[in-house]
Formats: C-alpha cells, structure tokens, sequence
C-alpha cells in the first residue's frame, strides 16, 4: 500500500477534530497556512470554516474559496494523495448538499460521498441506514430529537436515503443511494468501494469504532488503488482513518497544561437543553463564579447595550480572577423569538461579537479557558483569540478537545482551551472537565 493520503477536514464547527490529536487546527485559509496544514507531520487537519453558523449563500461561498486555495497549496506542496472529508454535526444538522457538491465542483471528480455521521462517544449510531441518538441507553431515531427541529436545519426523517432525497430536492433520490449496512461493513467492502463511480452518494451504518476502523481499511485500500472519495462525516470515521496511536497526556491528567496553576474562564454561549442542565451542575462546584450575561438588553437595549454589558462582565471577571475563582460567564438561558431566520442568525452574530470582546477582556494570566458551544468555541479561536493555527493536544472528555495557543500569541502563550459542542456529554461534563483543570 502506498503512504497513507492526507486527510483534509473542512469543519463547518470546531468540535470535528474531537476524537483525534497532536493535529494543526487552521483558523484560517489562505494558501500559505493550508501549506503549513498540508506539510505537517500529522496525517490530518482541519481547516474550521463555521459554516453552520453562516447562510446557505455564504457557506457556499466559503467553501468554494477554501477549495480553490487548497487546489493551489496542494500543487505547491506537490501532494498526490488526499481525502477531503465536509465534517458536520452527527445529529444531521448543517449545509449538505451545499458543501459537499462546492467541494465536488473545485476538487473532484469524485468516485462517491459517503454519509457517515456516527459519532461513538457522543452515543450517534447508525443501523440499516437510519440514524440513532442514544437517550437513557435506548437508540432514539434523530428525527425524533430537539435537533431535528433546528429553525434553520430542520429535517423530518433519520432514515439516510430519504434524507438524502429530502435535502436534495429530489436531486438524488432515495433508490439511488447506496446502502453500507453493519452486515456490508463487517464482512468487508472492498469490492464495492472498487466499483463505485460518478461520485455516487453511500449512507454508511456504523455500531461501534470497530465498524468504522474496518470500513475505513477498506476506503484507504480503495484509494490507494486510485479511487478519489468524498465524506460527510461527524468525528468517528476520522478516528479511523488517522489511525492515531493514544493521546500524550491522558485526561486525567490535563491539569498539566494549565499555566502556572492559575484559575481559569468558562464562556458559555450554546443554548441546547443540554448546556442549560451541565451550567447549573457547573455552577454548584467550589471555585467558581457564575456571570450571567442578559442578551435580552443587546436585543432591545439600543446602540449603547454592547459596550454596558462588555465593561460591566469584564471588570466582574477581573475581580473573580482577583479572588483566585474560575468565573463562568454565560448567555441568559432562554431562547428569544425572531421574526424570521435571518433576524436570528443576526443575533447570534451580535451575542457572540460581545462573547468574543470578552475573551479579548479576560486578564492575560489566567490558567485556562473552556468555551462551551461549537460556535463560541470558533469564534474564540478565530476572533477572540485571533488565531491563525492551534494544536490539538487531545480530548479532556470523550468528544471534547483541548487545544493550546502558539508560544508566540501576544496576550495568552501556551493556553489550553478546551473546545467543548453543546450537545455533548453528560450533565456532569461539564464540572468534571473544570475540576480536570482547576485546583
């Protein structure tokens, strides 16, 4: 077999590089970072887009800017093999068909896409080709879940070929996508992957990691042989495919990262249910301060509210960290209402413009910071901490990372920031990863 291809990730959030390591997370897209992605030793990267976060139009068109600039890093770095994998969210929510047919259009042409959105630690399965949430130990199908119900990604079935269809507005019809069931999978596929061609849409099942660790044996053997393939995927074909051996430092032992023992920030910006219940267990450790941001007066409170609520937090930040207590900042909890989609995605952009001049706020020595939500957490990366690249060190929890600052950032070298998704984690998560951390 020829040397492994280089995996290149377009995250449409930060949280993808959740079950990998010691890999470069590019903040931003220009020929030359991507060359310093693609010349690294890992055999994987990520380029975080934040495209969930964007319009259909935009993230088209950043996906399109992304691949015409790879399409010349790549030429320059001389690379023969790559796979390019459209990581989204494992509870279906994101752009598809619009990223994947951006990327099929600047990159292919392409054998086939698959569909691969189980993701193991954050209980996502997928069984004859319908996909699965796990509550309570019992699979729920996600079309069944809050997320199903996203005003902006909303989708009425969990069973592929029809989401498929459904998405694409009939485009690719449910008969003709390609079904990888556990029994396909677990009695090996290559044959199959070999026969594949006109970029061919695959809904893939997955159970457990072993699942995904074989199929992906059987893709890499595939491309090898000269087949060029596509994904769609959450986190856990990305384990696979990487083939990393165990992280540096294991979770335990991550307070290790943590500058000069100090007492570290939480941001919390995601608003799922989920967050909601792991802030309150949060808010009742030793240590900690919460701060509640009222978005409601950024809302209705005119052009002076941004810069009353920026120094009001910020200085009760600073007294925390003054006290040696981990402050936790967090947006009020309910969900307000908009008069149309767009209204909201606005807001957004305004609540996480605030969030982001507050990590700018935040005193230069604390110890670490957690950003909790995929958005907060790219915006903290990319505008709150301007970054250009970070490392990945590895996960604190099962699919939440922690990565760490260049020694040359300006305000904060060498801090660890753990980049942990809203809808991940039990409702301890949260505390256990501050107590990782803290004291």
């Amino acid at each position: 077999m020829s040397a492994k291809p280089k995996i290149i990730v377009l995250d449409d959030d930060p949280t993808g590089s959740q079950t990998v390591h010691s890999c470069l997370l590019l903040m931003q897209w220009d020929v030359d970072t991507l060359r310093q992605g693609l010349r690294d030793e890992s055999p994987i990267f990520f380029v975080l887009t934040n495209t969930r976060a964007r319009s259909p139009k935009t993230a088209e068109q950043i996906t399109r800017e992304v691949c015409q600039n790879l399409k010349l890093a790549i030429a320059q770095e001389g690379v023969e093999d790559f796979l390019v994998v459209s990581r989204s969210d494992s509870t279906l929510r994101g752009h598809y068909p619009i990223e994947t047919d951006a990327i099929a259009e600047a990159l292919g042409p392409f054998d086939a896409h698959f569909l691969i959105p189980a993701f193991f630690e954050g209980g996502r399965v997928t069984r004859d080709s319908t996909h699965y949430l796990m509550v309570d130990g019992q699979p729920v199908p996600t079309h069944e879940t809050e997320f199903a119900k996203d005003s902006v990604f909303g989708y009425s079935t969990a069973y592929l070929p029809d989401y498929v269809e459904e998405k694409t507005n009939g485009r690719i019809s449910a008969s003709t996508v390609e079904r990888f069931t556990l029994s396909d999978i677990r009695g090996g596929s290559l044959d199959r992957l070999m026969a594949l061609q006109n970029n061919v849409c695959c809904a893939v099942d997955g159970e457990t990691q072993a699942d995904l660790n074989q199929f992906a044996q059987d893709l890499l053997s595939a491309a090898s042989q000269g087949k060029r393939f596509l994904f769609r995927s959450a986190a856990s074909i990305l384990t696979a495919l990487a083939a990393l051996p165990p992280q540096p430092v294991d979770a335990d032992h991550m307070r290790a990262y943590v500058r000069e023992g100090k007492a570290g920030v939480v941001i919390v910006g995601s608003h799922v249910q989920k967050t909601t219940r792991q802030l309150q267990a949060l808010l009742k450790e030793s240590g900690v301060t919460g701060i509640e941001v009222d978005v409601r007066q950024l809302r209705d409170g005119g052009a002076d509210a941004h810069q009353q609520l920026l120094s009001s937090v910020v200085q009760q930040v600073r007294e925390a960290h003054s006290q040696g207590k981990t402050a936790v900042v967090y947006t009020s909890r309910e969900e307000l209402t908009f008069d149309s989609v767009q209204a909201r995605l606005d807001f957004g952009v305004e609540v996480s413009t605030l969030l982001m001049d507050i990590v700018k706020g935040l005193p230069d020595d604390i110890g670490f910071l957690i950003s909790k939500g995929g958005i907060t957490s790219n915006d903290t990366l990319s505008t709150g901490l301007a970054l250009r690249t970070a490392r990945l060190l590895g996960q604190i929890l099962p699919g939440v990372s922690i990565v760490r600052t260049p020694t040359d950032h300006p305000q904060f070298p060498h801090l660890p920031v753990v980049l942990f998704p809203g809808n991940v984690g039990d409702d301890d998560a949260l505390a256990t990863a501050y107590r990782r951390l803290a004291a």
